[in-house]
């Protein structure tokens, strides 16, 4: 596929000012949603995170235990959307989840900085698939992205979701801290959703710029129009720096915003989180929650 030519049948990226005033809008209405339904729901679209150095599979499975009996002490919550660990830990969780119906996200294919032979992340996303996960998370090429090397990084990402196959999601992660400005982070969301991403993602958290509501913004505004010219729904996930309630509330209303509540549902909206998830809990209860 020519991804550069796709492009230009988009408009480009609005102004930086007007991304701010798009940011302030959704502030201003971020207040309503400020409430325990709302925080409810945003919860519901967690995808818990466990992405560390010190992981085990001691660890992993007493974190996956946690995550499976969360009903038995908070039977009014919906649980989280999915349980996210590096791919070596997916049959840990697989092993531990039962049939708790939530999904396994791995991330993949040289997380989190895509530094590696093409050949590595294609058998690694495969592995991952094959272990179990039912979701998979990729980092598309950020240096090629920066060097307007649209194709060859297209490329790998349509051949990562070759590798992935048509039955488990996947979200690409375009590091939009990286890329900073409005017109490539729309760029990269819209390749990345040309070739096959099922939701654009839009932080490892492993930088120290991860997501801000200017980046859900444009991000948003891309899969809006990507929807309006192919009638295909891709999700938005916020991962790196959610931590409050606050947080959350505000990309529920970026979302709500720009592409309507439709799109409020952990089918095509999702928060990568670990802290966030406590605080969470402690705005719903009334009262501090430390469960992870």
């Amino acid at each position: 596929m020519e991804y550069t030519n796709k492009l230009n049948q988009y408009d480009p990226a609005v102004s930086e000012q007007e991304v701010a005033a798009a940011v302030e809008k959704a502030r201003a209405l971020a207040v309503k949603n400020e409430c325990a339904d709302v925080y409810k729901l945003c919860y519901s679209c967690i995808d818990i995170t466990s992405l560390n150095v010190t992981d085990s599979v001691l660890q992993i499975t007493e974190f996956t235990q946690k995550t499976v009996e969360f009903n038995q002490h908070f039977p009014d919550i919906p649980n989280v959307a999915s349980i996210c660990v590096y791919p070596n830990f997916v049959e840990t969780v697989g092993l531990a989840i039962g049939d708790s119906g939530m999904a396994i996200t791995s991330v993949a294919g040289g997380f989190p900085s895509s530094q590696t032979y093409t050949e590595v992340k294609m058998l690694e996303v495969a592995m991952a698939v094959e272990n179990g996960a039912d979701e998979v998370d990729i980092v598309l090429n950020v240096g090629q992205m920066l060097t307007g090397d649209y194709e060859p990084m297209a490329n790998e990402v349509e051949l990562l979701r070759r590798e992935v196959g048509e039955e488990t999601l996947l979200k690409v992660i375009i590091e939009s801290g990286a890329l900073k400005t409005p017109e490539l982070i729309r760029k990269a969301s819209l390749l990345s959703m040309f070739a096959g991403a099922d939701f654009v993602k839009t932080s490892t958290g492993k930088i120290s710029v991860a997501a801000t509501p200017e980046a859900a913004v444009v991000m948003c505004q891309a899969i809006r129009d990507y929807y309006a010219q192919t009638g295909r729904k891709i999700g938005f996930k916020a991962a790196g720096g959610v931590r409050t309630p606050q947080d959350a509330a505000l990309y529920y209303t970026i979302v709500e915003m720009i592409l309507g509540a439709e799109w409020l549902t952990p089918a095509l909206f999702r928060i990568g989180a670990s802290s966030a998830a406590n605080n969470l809990l402690t705005a719903i209860e009334g009262q501090e929650v430390k469960y992870y």
